[in-house]
């Protein structure tokens, strides 16, 4: 007998670890219902809680020097993000930054533990500038050392603690780095280039006189490259001719690099020490189940180091991983009474579309499948679009298949892990493209034996709920049902209304509202939604700041004089649910939704 939706988020997961200067392993948890700081000092002991909020904590940071580490919480899913200090030993919280309008960007610890950087969108709401403060400061006392004029992230200091290095984003798929000085504020550019070329992960080599980073400025693909800082010369270190290197992280003490490669939405994790500046010898590589992997965090003696392992039939978990390789796993989230091996692993599959490319998804059929054309199925479309399904945890995922419904998860062009070319197959006049290729994984469907084509629905969060109105209006004949979570109705009031800091990086993608609105109007959902013909279900967060609650509203106004539809709105939530009672709410509801219109 299958577990009822809340036994399945009950399921939890363990990840964003960090080492302390005596080793002791700090990590999120959402023991709960939200995410908390916990700790550990050997693996598989039992836990402590550190912090006890209502809200999310968004990441947790061991201070390199003392027994104190840095959090991130905002408030209600708004996104402003605050940062705070915890002592260990006394449990006292320190607000660092008092600033509960503006959006703040961890930027990290300097080696002596004395300061940290940030960067924030407290002077212009539009762009974020750079600020450093020392450990005992809070609030107005941090200082200013950067304007920006965009979207800026920090990858860290340097060595010697006089510079940190700043990425600006002008859309996901164009970036740059640049080294800010301390002191002067003067920044010095690493990567100039013309077009739109990716610069991301960057941090810092053992010298300080070498940046790595991946980036595409070469390929079709993400490289491994060293960047010499006083000559901005490139040197490749590692590549692979047909994925994509997705992240970097160095030890600077040791030299011990490990890097990870996308194979197809899985991760493989290469490990080594740098001999020079440009060169990797490897070492053994980890002994970690197959599945996706990151958030690399070395100890403070760069022999060991943390990251968090997911795949479709285990939760996330911190492992360890060792000079030899050897990988533990120090967190047990529990499974909530399931059974592991009652956990469905996915089929990658490919399916041909309209103009003869292989679209990646990945295919999940329920123990239940006669092979008889029975199975109901859900189309379930990633967000972004610059995002990629992958083979991860999903509890929601493994209810359906408890519950026997099939799962097909499309990785449709824009989508990222598969190159350049592929990630700018939706830009703007072709962002219907991608909408076609749902059309064509529902017509692969109908074709495959286990499949029901009369019981097929579509469901999607943010960019995705778009992509599932999309479907929905182009398409209608094909579905049983919709599920729009977060989604975008309308693009011209999605851009109008979404925060001010993201607008610019968003119509890098979608268009602009100055150049492309007309345009924008004939592909928006909500201007031809009369040809909607099953029903639909949509769910939102009245804090959302990316796709404002008003999407929401309007579609759900236009779209109940011809379909019937639901709508539920959550007070406390922003862009998706993290509050576990509203998870439970959310998914009961889609679960009574799916009963009374396919089952």
């Amino acid at each position: 007998m299958a577990h009822d939706i809340e036994r399945y988020l009950n399921v939890r997961s363990a990840y964003g670890a960090s080492f302390s200067p005596s080793d002791e392993l700090a990590f999120l948890m959402d023991t709960t219902g939200v995410p908390q700081v916990w700790t550990l000092s050997e693996p598989g002991a039992w836990p402590e809680q550190r912090t006890f909020f209502d809200e999310r904590v968004t990441f947790v940071s061991w201070s390199p020097e003392r027994e104190e580490f840095a959090f991130g919480m905002d408030r209600g899913g708004n996104e402003r993000q605050q940062l705070f200090r915890y002592d260990t030993a006394t449990g006292e919280i320190t607000d660092w930054t008092e600033a509960p309008d503006a959006k703040h960007r961890w930027g990290g610890w300097s080696h002596d533990g004395e300061r940290i950087a940030f960067a924030a969108n407290r002077r212009d709401e539009s762009v974020f500038d750079v600020y450093v403060q020392r450990r005992d400061e809070t609030g107005t006392d941090a200082e200013l050392i950067a304007e920006g004029d965009g979207w800026l992230t920090l990858g860290g200091w340097s060595p010697d603690d006089s510079r940190l290095l700043v990425t600006e984003s002008y859309s996901n798929f164009d970036q740059d780095v640049a080294v800010l000085d301390v002191a002067t504020g003067e920044l010095t550019e690493l990567t100039p280039h013309e077009g739109t070329v990716r610069f991301q992960s960057a941090t810092w080599g053992p010298d300080g006189e070498h940046v790595y980073l991946v980036s595409d400025r070469a390929s079709d693909t993400l490289d491994l490259w060293a960047v010499d800082v006083e000559s901005g010369a490139f040197s490749l270190v590692a590549e692979d001719p047909d994925w994509e290197i997705g992240g970097v992280a160095v030890d600077e003490d040791t030299g011990r690099i490990a890097y990870s490669t996308n194979v197809d939405g899985y991760t493989e994790l290469t490990v080594g020490e740098l001999t020079t500046a440009t060169t990797i010898e490897a070492t053994a590589k980890p002994d970690l189940p197959r599945g996706v992997a990151g958030g690399v965090a070395f100890d403070d003696a760069g022999e060991r180091f943390a990251l968090t392992v997911t795949r479709r039939s285990d939760p996330a978990n911190v492992y360890v991983v060792d000079g030899a390789g050897e990988a533990t796993r120090w967190t047990r989230a529990a499974t909530a009474g399931i059974p592991r091996e009652t956990f469905v692993e996915p089929e990658l599959v490919h399916y041909p579309t309209f103009d003869g490319r292989e679209i990646p998804a990945f295919f999940s059929l329920p123990e239940t499948d006669t092979g008889h054309g029975e199975t109901p199925v859900i189309v379930d479309i990633h967000g972004g679009p610059e995002s990629q399904r992958r083979p991860s945890f999903s509890a929601v995922t493994q209810y359906f298949l408890a519950n026997g419904y099939a799962v097909f998860e499309p990785n449709v062009r824009g989508s990222a892990g598969y190159g350049k070319a592929y990630g700018h197959l939706d830009d703007v006049e072709r962002r219907m493209d991608a909408v076609a290729d749902v059309e064509a994984a529902v017509e692969w469907l109908h074709d495959h034996p286990a499949v029901d084509p009369d019981r097929i629905v579509a469901m999607g969060g943010s960019y995705g709920g778009f992509m599932v109105l999309a479907a929905m209006t182009e398409y209608p004949d094909l579905w049983a049902a919709g599920i729009d979570i977060v989604g975008i109705a309308n693009f011209v009031t999605f851009l109008e209304n979404t925060g001010e800091w993201r607008r610019s990086l968003r119509e890098a993608e979608y268009g602009s509202l100055e150049d492309d609105r007309e345009f924008l109007e004939s592909i928006s959902p909500l201007n031809t939604i009369d040809e909607i013909r099953a029903p639909l279900f949509v769910l939102h967060g009245e804090n959302d700041p990316r796709v404002p609650v008003s999407e929401a509203h309007q579609l759900v106004e236009e779209a109940k004089a011809h379909v019937p539809v639901r709508e539920r709105i959550f007070e406390d939530e922003g862009h998706g649910f993290t509050k576990l009672e509203n998870r439970i709410r959310a998914y009961e509801e889609i679960v009574e939704f799916l009963s009374e219109h396919v089952e």
